[in-house]
């Protein structure tokens, strides 16, 4: 995506839909499911790699309930630690660049009534400077980091691009902490061509919001888990595609598709055993492009639940556990 500035046309000043002072983020969740925020921004127009169309679809349609979500509470989870951090990586940005930042503590809205679902959540305001008015904290560790090896991720630009958009402003600055130990900061400038066409994706995806339509799914991980949770349970009924000239040919390139699969994993697996009896009782083995290792790892001590049961059978009463079913999905030709 280029990031050439363009001309700034007029706007008037984005409207402060909520404060965000003293809100729980139960509370600032349900008021974002009024528009579209800057963090959906990316997935709206199919462009997040952690959240499908189809997902995002689901909360902005109160489908979510039993979709998984990240708990701000949970030490082990990336949200927390962002929350945590992005006061600091705040700060370091001011002393770098000689910059004062504010918080926005409101939910903002484009002033266009024909674009009031577009919302917004900006992490800091960067305080009279003519050069960038807003700031997007980011926190990356060594999984997420790979992502911004070339500069601001796609979903990242899609976001503060949004952000532009809603609010007006001309530049943002995103200051990003990788790995805990490395600050870098991008200059994002307002991108007039860009935001157009965000917000006719935008606006095609809030369209399947308010019409009650699921958007087509994309293959990701995202996807397939909305989908298990919006067609949780089977009613037993069998239809007939046999007349779907595009369903039926994505049931022939399916059997093709796990036919290939099927003779790529046979061979793998070939290659991967011509390795190993080469290795006998090495650990590790060097090539040109890299490198195996082969090692046992260490002895673990679990539960023989079966036994146990067999010699104690009351303790399936008094301890039992309801695993729910999930459909699965066989193919037969």
């Amino acid at each position: 995506m280029g990031m050439s500035a363009n001309v700034l046309p007029k706007q008037r000043p984005a409207l402060r839909l909520v404060s965000t002072k003293g809100l729980s983020r139960d509370e600032w969740l349900k008021v974002r499911k009024q528009g579209i925020g800057s963090s959906d921004a990316a997935a709206s127009v199919g462009m997040n790699p952690y959240q499908s169309q189809l997902e995002l679809w689901m909360v902005k349609t109160g489908r979510d309930a039993g979709l998984p979500k990240p708990d701000s509470d949970d030490p082990e989870s990336p949200v927390y630690w962002g929350h945590i951090l992005e006061p600091i990586v705040a700060e370091q940005y001011s002393r770098q660049t000689g910059r004062k930042v504010r918080r926005v503590n409101a939910v903002l809205q484009h002033p266009d009534p024909d674009k009031h679902w577009m919302l917004a959540n900006l992490d800091y305001s960067v305080v009279a400077d003519d050069e960038v008015q807003v700031l997007e904290c980011k926190t990356a560790g060594e999984f997420g980091a790979r992502l911004w090896k070339d500069g601001v991720p796609d979903y990242i630009q899609c976001q503060v691009q949004h952000q532009l958009a809603v609010t007006g402003k001309q530049a943002a600055d995103v200051c990003v902490l990788l790995c805990g130990q490395s600050l870098k900061i991008f200059r994002i400038e307002r991108n007039e061509e860009l935001i157009e066409a965000l917000i006719t994706l935008e606006r095609q995806f809030w369209d399947c919001v308010e019409t009650d339509t699921p958007p087509l799914v994309d293959g990701t991980a995202s996807a397939e888990r909305a989908l298990r949770h919006l067609y949780p349970e089977d009613q037993g009924e069998t239809l007939d595609f046999s007349e779907s000239k595009e369903l039926s040919d994505a049931f022939s390139e399916l059997l093709a598709i796990r036919s290939e699969m099927e003779t790529l994993k046979s061979t793998e697996s070939h290659l991967k055993q011509r390795i190993q009896s080469h290795m006998g009782e090495a650990s590790k083995a060097k090539f040109p492009g890299g490198s195996v290792s082969w090692k046992r790892s260490k002895d673990s001590v679990g539960l023989n639940v079966k036994q146990l049961l067999k010699d104690q059978p009351e303790l399936l009463e008094q301890y039992p556990l309801t695993k729910p079913g999930s459909r699965r999905f066989l193919i037969h030709a």
